[in-house]
Formats: structure tokens, C-alpha cells, sequence
């Protein structure tokens, strides 16, 4: 899509600016030589790798048929009804429940998924998740959102090491000029302002994959039911390697900062109920207002072999197929 390589590419030109003008602040023109040459470096790996770099941040470990199976089926035939090529599979041992998709294509794309998450959702929410993620994929939205974490994440880090710089000692003054009170708006209002180009990409983005990811799995509510617990408990369990790189924050389908839930002007992802909402408008449209299924698992079909494999079970304990 010539628009979502359009907003790639002025998204990399802005957090390449903003990298620049930091490393002016750190080290004036060596400082900004330095930096261009590394905002350079820093797109082609954006480009080419950052998908690698995403799920290593966070720890995130293939599996396959083998190691989860109603998983990985599950994901196999999403992929299908979005007619989308078979996406790598990953899973993250992590108790907040959260997901995210990632690659610079659909050739080339990954779905993680957290512990936390198949913990704590039913098989159908699960499958609602997957499909939201998925629609990433197939709108092409992965590639600006894993530039964005990645470069992103290079202005957070040279932001601490402003921050880090000012508190320990240091030349204060000479930093090409700019001296104590420029290295305050690097450290302050660069982060800042890179989350607001991210932002600007982010909010109606996740509104059109939950539209098209309830149509993937055939349920809005499916989702809808899944927003609500994963926003439920998400505030209450800290993740950590996200809280260690907020500029990723905005690759989740759940903010991950620990008490940044409420929607406002600084929020990358748009209110819980307002998406759940939009949702449950889609679900009377399509009329589903009893939770039908319109997906059907080939692991269903097979017998049990997998962490769902004893619904029953999980109903009366209130616990996700992994518990």
C-alpha cells in the first residue's frame, strides 16, 4: 500500500531529525556528524532487521506445531481466512496478558503473544486477539510500527544518557553551544515529541484492525470480551522490558505502561471502551449479539492435543487453556 510506505518513510525522516538534533545537543557538530551517520545505519536495520530486534526487546521465543499446537493451528487458519501466508509464531513469557504483530511484510511477518494472555483469555478471545493482529499484517501497518519502536527506542536511550549525564557530572557547557538548558529539552522534549509522531499514526490504525480482525475471526464480540479483561488486567501487572522501551509501546494491542490506560492526548492507543464499543456496533451489524462462531479450528477436528483442550475445565476454574 503506497500510503503506508509514504508514512514510513516520513517516519523515518522525522525520528532521523530528532536523533540528529540530539546528538548536536550530546556532542555539537561531531556530535550531529555522529549521529546522522547512525540514523542511517539505524534505517536500513529498521527496514531489513527490526522485526528480529522487536522480539528479542522482548523476549519473545518461536514455537511451532510441535511446542504449541492449538496455537499455532489457531494462527494457521486465521491466516488462511485473511488469505495471508503463514506468520511465525511466538510467545512470550510474560504475565501481563498482550499482544503484538511485527515484520516489514506479510512474507516476513510474526505474531507474539504473551503467557499472560493465553492465560487469562477463553480460546474464542484468543482467536479474536490473533485476528487483530493479523489485520496489522495484512493492512501493512507492522513495518511503521516496528521502525517506529526501533528508532524510537534509539531516542529514549540517548535521552537517559542525556538525563544520566546532567545528574553525574560531565561537561554540562560544552555540548556545541547548546549547554545545560538544550541537553534538558533533548533529554525532555525529544522523547516527546517522537511519541507524538507515533502517535499520530497509532490511534486510528488499532480502530480499522479491530474492524477488520473481528471480520477474520467472525466475532466482534469475540474481541470486544478480550479488549476487556486484557485492559482489566494490564494495569495491574507491570511489563517490564515494555516499561524499559515505552517507545514501543504502541506495537501492543493493549497500551503495556503500567497506569497510562486512560485515553488522552498522550495516549498511543485509543479508550478500551470506546473500541469495545465500536465492536459491539459492528457485531449488530453483522448480527452476532450471542457470541456465534464463525471460525472453526482444524484442531477441533483432530481431538485433544493442546493447551485448550479441556474447555470445561477451564470455564469453572476462570483461568485461560494454559493454566
Amino acid at each position: 500500500m503506497p500510503m503506508n510506505y509514504a508514512k514510513t518513510a516520513m517516519l523515518l525522516v522525522v525520528l532521523s531529525g530528532i536523533f540528529v538534533a540530539m546528538g548536536a545537543v550530546v556532542g555539537g557538530q561531531t556530535g550531529m556528524v555522529v549521529a546522522f551517520g547512525a540514523a542511517l545505519v539505524m534505517n536500513v536495520i529498521s527496514l531489513w532487521n527490526s522485526d528480529k530486534l522487536v522480539l528479542r526487546m522482548f523476549g519473545a521465543k518461536p514455537v511451532d506445531q510441535t511446542t504449541a499446537p492449538d496455537l499455532y493451528r489457531m494462527v494457521e487458519s486465521l491466516a488462511h481466512r485473511a488469505e495471508l501466508p503463514m506468520p511465525r509464531v511466538f510467545i512470550m513469557q510474560n504475565a501481563q496478558p498482550n499482544a503484538f504483530a511485527t515484520g516489514r511484510n506479510p512474507e516476513n511477518a510474526a505474531v507474539a503473544v504473551s503467557t499472560g494472555l493465553l492465560d487469562t483469555l477463553s480460546r474464542e478471545e484468543v482467536a479474536g486477539v490473533v485476528a487483530h493482529e493479523l489485520a496489522h499484517i495484512k493492512s501493512r501497518d507492522t513495518l511503521t510500527m516496528t521502525v517506529a519502536a526501533t528508532i524510537g527506542g534509539a531516542i529514549s536511550m540517548l535521552a537517559q544518557y542525556l538525563q544520566f549525564g546532567m545528574l553525574f557530572g560531565g561537561n554540562r557547557d560544552d555540548r556545541g553551544g547548546v549547554g545545560l538548558i538544550g541537553a534538558i529539552a533533548a533529554a525532555i522534549i525529544a522523547p516527546f515529541a517522537a511519541m507524538m509522531v507515533q502517535m499520530a499514526i497509532s490511534r486510528s490504525r488499532e480502530y480499522q484492525a479491530d474492524r477488520l480482525g473481528a471480520m477474520i475471526c467472525g466475532n466482534p464480540l469475540w474481541l470486544a470480551s478480550a479488549l476487556q479483561k486484557i485492559g482489566a488486567r494490564a494495569r495491574q501487572v507491570v511489563n517490564e522490558p515494555a516499561e524499559a522501551v515505552p517507545a514501543a509501546a504502541h506495537m501492543f494491542i493493549i497500551n503495556p505502561l503500567n497506569g497510562r490506560g486512560i485515553d488522552n492526548f498522550f495516549s498511543t492507543h485509543p479508550n478500551v471502551e470506546n473500541r469495545v464499543a465500536e465492536l459491539m456496533k459492528l457485531a449488530r451489524e453483522m448480527g452476532q449479539g450471542d457470541g456465534g462462531s464463525a471460525f472453526s479450528d482444524p484442531a477441533s477436528e483432530t481431538g485433544p492435543s493442546g493447551p485448550w483442550s479441556q474447555p470445561s475445565r477451564s470455564r469453572r476454574s476462570g483461568r485461560g487453556p494454559w493454566g
